[in-house]
């Protein structure tokens, strides 16, 4: 039996090589930043979490001690343990407040409104002025609550029915109500991108057969969009985490330079925050993802079957032509 001749494989042209040059050219300044400034820094800063550092004036000086400033961070820090408290539960209470309140003014937005573009503007344009010190001075100024909104008598009514906890975290949701809804600026606009993707289509489909505007939105603009909260959700828990306002954040900072602190602590701080914030990230993306929709994985399935059934026909017919071209054979030896 003669054997097969294998293909030959193609080396690649002149103009494909230099594309794939020039594709890791463009893409060196970023693999130069990536190192530089995010795995340099994680990586010495965790080496840092693992020692005692001290600043003289002939330089740092580091003496290894393995995870104590790990343990010390729960068993002797209760500043630590006291605010991660008030983060996560201001945090669990902040989300689903920016997240809807972005997504009912993306759907006021979508309407044909006059000056609907001043109004997109007024409510991105917090985005581009919130920046650290511009914060600091509205809450400074008590400018980060609403003036009608009576807190003190929200906190004693929160005391009298709620945990201490819980009613601080609330407490402090009213009392910075204006700051918060300011973090949802991003927001809008992703929800407004992807309720303009819908297609009109489906609407009037949907109002024709005597759909309402809340079952609209139920059964067509939700289930859409359910990406985009997803995508929102862990972009606020982010933004959350890692604003000048947080109380962890400024906890690290001043760790930083205090005499029973320093680098090593205030890294391990650091680390053991960073772990907690993906852990809650985690936990939003288990919540929002969910199942698959029923008739998606109905389409699914049918599109499996019928991968499968053209199989067996390709299978069918091969053999079907080996079958006749042994019986051709096979009558070709007897007709000599």
């Amino acid at each position: 039996m003669s054997k097969e001749k294998k293909p030959k494989k193609r080396k690649a042209g002149t103009l494909t090589k230099r594309e794939a040059r020039m594709g890791y050219v463009f893409i060196l300044p970023w693999m130069i930043g990536t190192l530089l400034l995010v795995i340099y820094p994680l990586v010495r800063s965790f080496w840092f979490s693992l020692n005692k550092i001290k600043l003289t004036p002939t330089g740092m000086k580091m003496t290894w001690i393995n995870v104590k400033n790990y343990t010390d961070i729960f068993l002797e820090d209760p500043d630590f343990i006291t605010n991660l408290q008030s983060y996560l539960t201001e945090t669990l209470l902040s989300i689903p407040v920016i997240v809807v309140f972005a997504l009912i003014i993306a759907m006021l937005l979508n309407e044909k409104i006059h000056l609907r573009g001043f109004f997109r503007l007024i409510f991105f344009l917090p985005v581009i002025i919130a920046s650290g010190p511009v914060m600091n001075q509205l809450v400074s100024q008590d400018a980060a609550s609403i003036p009608a909104m009576n807190v003190t008598m929200i906190t004693q009514l929160l005391n009298e029915y709620l945990p201490r906890m819980f009613a601080e975290a609330v407490a402090s949701v009213f009392s910075n109500m204006i700051m918060i809804l300011w973090y949802s600026g991003v927001q809008i606009l992703i929800f407004l991108a992807a309720i303009q993707k819908i297609d009109t289509s489906l609407y009037e489909a949907a109002k024709i057969d005597g759909g309402s505007g809340w079952e609209c939105f139920w059964k067509i603009t939700l289930p859409t969009i359910k990406p985009m909260l997803l995508l929102n959700a862990v972009y606020t828990v982010i933004l959350l985490s890692n604003n000048e306002q947080n109380s962890i954040i400024t906890l690290i900072y001043d760790t930083m330079f205090s005499v029973n602190g320093g680098y090593g602590y205030a890294s391990a701080m650091a680390w053991m925050y960073a772990v907690i914030v993906t852990l809650i990230i985690g936990v939003v993306a288990l919540l929002l993802i969910g199942r698959k929709d029923v008739y998606e994985r109905r389409a699914k399935k049918y599109q499996r079957e019928l991968r499968k059934q053209e199989r067996l026909q390709r299978q069918i017919r091969r053999r079907g032509m080996r079958n006749e071209k042994s019986s051709e054979k096979s009558s070709e030896k007897n007709a000599a």
